[in-house]
C-alpha cells in the first residue's frame, strides 16, 4: 500500500483563519494593487514623463498581472494544499521591496525602446510579480472561505467586493494622505513591511499549515531578507550625480521637483520628473530659456500700455520677473505647490498679483478682472497638457481678455514631418478662437519653441523700425497656415498621439543634459 503524503484540508486551515481576518486580508491585498499601480507613475514618470503611454503601461500591466495572479492563485490553491496564504502574501511583500533597488537599472535597460516601448517594459518588469502574488490572494481566500458547494457564489462575491473596497480604500489614503505626506520610496517600503506583518499573523494563526518544527523556517528566511531590504532602503541616501548638485528635492503633487545646480555651466535648473521648468544663469538671474525672452518682448512692442496680466503656468517665475519690470501686475496660476514654493525660494520670484495654485482649467472659471496680456505657458514630460489646448480652454481665456488683449501661448514643435500637424492644429485651433494671429519661432530649426500671439485686434509691427527687440521679432516671425491641422476640442483631442516624436526628441535632448542618476528614486 502507498503511503499518502500528509496534507492539510482547506477547511481545516479555515478553521484556524477566521473569515473576519480572511476578509480583512483581501482588504489590504486590493489597497495594495492600487497603491502599487498608483505608485507606479511616480518611478517611471521622472524617466519617462507623465503622459497617456505611461499610464496604459502601467494599466495594461496591472490587467495582466491580475489575470495571471487569479489563475495562478486559483490553480495552486487547488494543486498544491501545502502553499499557504502566509506564503503568498510574502511573496508580495518582498518582491514589493525589490522594486526600488531594480528600478534604477531597469529604467536605464529599458532607454533604448523609447517613450511607448520603455515605458511598458519598465512597468512590466517592475510590477509583473508584486501585482501578480496580490492578485493570488483572491482565489486562495475564496478556497478558504468555501465550506461547501452550495456557498461557492456567496464566498466568490464577498471576496471580490471586500477586494475592490480595499482598493477604493487604498486609492483614497494615497492621493489624500500618504503622498502628500510620506514620499513614495517611504511607502513602497513601509507597505512592503505591512504585507510582511500581515504574512507572520497568518503563519501565527494556521497552526494547521505550520506546525511543524521547521515548516516556517523558509518564511524566517525571506522575512529576514525582506526586512534588511527595507531596512537599506530607508536609510539609503539619493544617489548622488556628477557635477550636478540638488538644493532640493521634493515630491509634489504631479511629480518629482527637484532643484539643481549644474556645476559645470553655472546653471539652475527648476525639474518636475523629466521636464526643465526653468533655467537660470546662477551668477546674474537671466533664464536661459530663449521662448521666456521673446514672452518678455511682447507687451513693450506690441501693447506698451498694458497694465495687468496672466501667467498660467509658473515654472521658476521669470516671466512674471520681467513683465514686472515693464511696469505689469501679474496673476499667476500653478498647478504644483512645491513648484510655486521653489519658484519663490530659489529663482527668486515674488509675486506681484494673486498668487494661485491649482488647475487653471477651474481656477481660470472664478477670476473676475480682464487682463492686457495673457501668458498660456504649461509644460510637462516633454510635451504640453492636452486639456489645455482645447478650443473650449482657449475660448475661456479669450474671454478674459480686455479688447485690446493679447493672449501667447508657448508650444514646442517641428516646423515638418512628424508632429508637424500638432503645431498646426494649435494654430488652427486658436485661429477658432481668436482672428488676428502671429507666430514667432526662437530657432529657425526643426525643433523649436513657437510662440503664437492672438488677439481681437490686430497685431501691428513696423517695418521701417530701428527698435532691436521689434527687428528681432520680425526676423523671427514664422508663416504658418492650418493645413493638416485639427481643432482640438474636449471630446476629440488627438494630441497625445500627434505629441509623440516631441516627447522622444525633447526627451532625448534632456537626458544628454541631464545625469540620468538625478530621475532616479
Amino acid at each position: 500500500m502507498k503511503t499518502q503524503p500528509t496534507t492539510t484540508s482547506p477547511q481545516s486551515q479555515a478553521s484556524s483563519i477566521s473569515n473576519a481576518f480572511l476578509f480583512m486580508t483581501v482588504t489590504l491585498s486590493g489597497g495594495a494593487v492600487m497603491i502599487l499601480e498608483l505608485l507606479g507613475t511616480r518611478i517611471i514618470a521622472p524617466f519617462y514623463g507623465v503622459s497617456l503611454y505611461v499610464w496604459t503601461a502601467l494599466i495594461s500591466v496591472t490587467m495582466v498581472a491580475l489575470a495571471l495572479g487569479y489563475y495562478l492563485g486559483g490553480f495552486l490553491a487547488d494543486r498544491y494544499l501545502r502553499l499557504r496564504l502566509a506564503h503568498v502574501i510574502l511573496l508580495a511583500s518582498l518582491t514589493t521591496a525589490l522594486v526600488p533597488f531594480i528600478s534604477g537599472p531597469v529604467l536605464e535597460f529599458t532607454n533604448p525602446l523609447g517613450i511607448r516601448g520603455g515605458a511598458f517594459a519598465s512597468a512590466l518588469i517592475l510590477f509583473t510579480l508584486p501585482l501578480t502574488a496580490l492578485a493570488m490572494v483572491g482565489p486562495f481566500a475564496i478556497k478558504l472561505a468555501t465550506r461547501d458547494m452550495q456557498g461557492v457564489g456567496r464566498a466568490v462575491g464577498s471576496i471580490y467586493a471586500v477586494s475592490t473596497v480595499g482598493s477604493v480604500l487604498g486609492t483614497l489614503l494615497l492621493a489624500f494622505y500618504l503622498l502628500p505626506t510620506f514620499g513614495t520610496r517611504a511607502i513602497i517600503f513601509s507597505l512592503s513591511l505591512l504585507l510582511l506583518l500581515l504574512a507572520s499573523i497568518l503563519i501565527i494563526r494556521d497552526k494547521q499549515g505550520f506546525s511543524g518544527a521547521w515548516s516556517a523556517l523558509p518564511f524566517l528566511t525571506v522575512a529576514i531578507l525582506t526586512c534588511i531590504l527595507t531596512a537599506n532602503g530607508y536609510a539609503r541616501p539619493s544617489q548622488p550625480a556628477k557635477d550636478f548638485t540638488v538644493l532640493h528635492a521634493e515630491e509634489g503633487h504631479y511629480g518629482w521637483v527637484r532643484v539643481v545646480d549644474d556645476e559645470r555651466k553655472g546653471f539652475r535648473l527648476l525639474l518636475s520628473d523629466s521636464s526643465v521648468l526653468s533655467a537660470m544663469e546662477i551668477a546674474h538671474g537671466r533664464t536661459l530659456l530663449g521662448y521666456q525672452m521673446i514672452l518678455g518682448l511682447v507687451p513693450q512692442v506690441f501693447r506698451p500700455t498694458a497694465s495687468q496680466a496672466l501667467l498660467i503656468g509658473l515654472g521658476g517665475g521669470h516671466v512674471a520677473r520681467d513683465l514686472k519690470e515693464k511696469g505689469l501686475t501679474t496673476d499667476t496660476i500653478e498647478i504644483d505647490p512645491v513648484v510655486a514654493a521653489m519658484a519663490q525660494q530659489y529663482f527668486h520670484f515674488k509675486p506681484t498679483g494673486e498668487f494661485i495654485v491649482g488647475d487653471a482649467r477651474f481656477e481660470i472659471k472664478n477670476l473676475k478682472k480682464h487682463y492686457d496680456f495673457i501668458i498660456h505657458d504649461c509644460f510637462t514630460g516633454g510635451s504640453e497638457p492636452t486639456h489645455m489646448l482645447t478650443v473650449e480652454m482657449l475660448a475661456e481665456l479669450r474671454n478674459l481678455l480686455t479688447e485690446q488683449g493679447v493672449l501667447a501661448l508657448n508650444y514646442v514643435g517641428f516646423t515638418k514631418g512628424e508632429g508637424a500637424n500638432a503645431v498646426t492644429s494649435v494654430y488652427k485651433t486658436l485661429a477658432s478662437v481668436l482672428p488676428n494671429i502671429r507666430v514667432f519661432i526662437t530657432e529657425k530649426g526643426e525643433f523649436t519653441d513657437f510662440i503664437f500671439l492672438a488677439s481681437r485686434q490686430s497685431l501691428m509691427l513696423d517695418p521701417d523700425t530701428q527698435d532691436k527687440a521689434t527687428k528681432w521679432l520680425q526676423d523671427h516671425e514664422y508663416a504658418m497656415n492650418d493645413a493638416g491641422g485639427i481643432i482640438i476640442t474636449d471630446d476629440f483631442n488627438p494630441m497625445e498621439s500627434m505629441q509623440v516624436r516631441k516627447a522622444e526628441s525633447y526627451r532625448k535632448i534632456f537626458m544628454d543634459r541631464i545625469a540620468p542618476e538625478l530621475l532616479l528614486l
